[in-house]
């Protein structure tokens, strides 16, 4: 397959961007939670209510862009190649360094007391079914591979859709994204009660709507350059305004809310964080570069390796800008994401040095 550099350099951007999210998410923790935000939260100060607001509100494009460029690359499928063909070689790619990063969170936290013997024996019986204890951010491996798994399955459509029947198909996903918002102000929308969670869109919402967008931007969309540079700025702002601005206006310092609650504008499938991806993925379209720099490129091709091992850096990087030199929040989130990212590239470079490395750092 062909290089395409905007998308190296679109990797690089989401990857540096989860470990900002979760760099924020350390001054939002509440009662019980470890080194990523859990089912409450906590702001202790004005400040950090600004900063977090900022920083993570910004970043909560980074997983719709992941899912992007997997749609970009991937979708439709050849023609010639089977389902199975597709399976196999994606799985291949995905699957082995998941289960080693599982195995590593379900056990080398024992040896810093982190968790206990019984934690990790019930998170290596359940590998199977979810992601370990310590190891939250794995979820976005779940919902990617479904994608691919969807991917095959939705390809003959792709294959012949038109511009129109793909503007269709977004449209309807658009509005499945101000679902969120309607049942927090209307309550259950369009069938929605509490035997029923399928509701009348249901089958247009979630990523699979990023798939589609994905193919039209790649097909259909014949803006000019200029034009999607300044339609994707606009977007990108405007997007970030109201991803922003949805969890500042709620979270009140000195109060426990619930975090469900107070992210409602941040989760990946909102109309505001569906705006904000779509507009900074557009203005990466504008980079023209044949092949991107080496560094780029290189960053590009470890970063799913950067991508799961990244947590057990990020705790160390807390403990030192948070805890022990007790940096205001403007300072230290960027500081513990950038030293969490290029601490993640050297040891996924280390580790690419070794035979089979692909079967632990993809």
């Amino acid at each position: 397959m062909k290089r395409i550099a905007f998308l190296d350099y679109v990797r690089v951007f989401a990857c540096f961007l989860v470990m900002l999210v979760h760099a924020s998410e350390n001054f939002y923790i509440g009662p019980g939670a470890t080194d990523m935000a859990g089912p409450q939260s906590y702001i202790a100060t004005e400040a950090d209510r600004l900063w977090v607001s900022l920083y993570d509100g910004f970043s909560r494009m980074a997983v719709p862009l992941f899912m992007i460029v997997s749609a970009y690359l991937l979708a439709p499928m050849p023609g010639e190649q089977s389902m199975g063909q597709f399976y196999r070689r994606r799985f291949k790619r995905v699957l082995p360094p998941l289960l080693v990063f599982m195995v590593l969170y379900s056990t080398l936290p024992l040896l810093w007391g982190q968790i206990d013997a019984a934690t990790s024996a019930r998170d290596l019986s359940r590998l199977l079914l979810n992601f370990p204890t310590l190891g939250g951010h794995l979820w976005f491996m779940y919902p990617l591979i479904g994608l691919y798994l969807f991917i095959p399955i939705l390809s003959p459509w792709l294959r012949q859709a038109t511009a129109r029947q793909e503007r269709g198909f977004i449209a309807l996903f658009l509005l499945s994204t101000c679902i969120p918002y309607l049942n927090r102000w209307c309550g259950e929308v369009w069938g929605q009660c509490f035997w029923n969670e399928y509701h009348m869109l249901w089958y247009f919402s979630g990523f699979l709507g990023y798939l589609v967008m994905a193919h039209y931007i790649r097909v259909h969309l014949a803006w000019s350059r200029r034009t999607r540079l300044w339609a994707g700025l606009g977007m990108m702002l405007a997007g970030a305004a109201a991803t922003i601005w949805s969890f500042y206006v709620q979270a009140v310092p000195g109060v426990v809310h619930s975090t469900p609650v107070i992210e409602v504008g941040w989760a990946f499938c909102t109309i505001n964080c569906v705006v904000l991806t779509a507009g900074t993925f557009l203005l990466f379209t504008c980079i023209r570069q044949a092949e991107p720099p080496r560094w780029v490129a290189d960053l590009s091709r470890l970063s799913y390796g950067m991508y799961l091992m990244h947590i057990f850096w990020l705790g160390l990087w807390v403990t030192v800008f948070k805890d022990t030199l007790a940096l205001p929040s403007a300072a230290a989130i960027p500081a513990i994401a950038a030293s969490t990212f290029a601490c993640c590239y050297a040891t996924a470079k280390l580790v690419s040095f070794v035979p089979g490395s692909k079967w632990i750092i993809g």
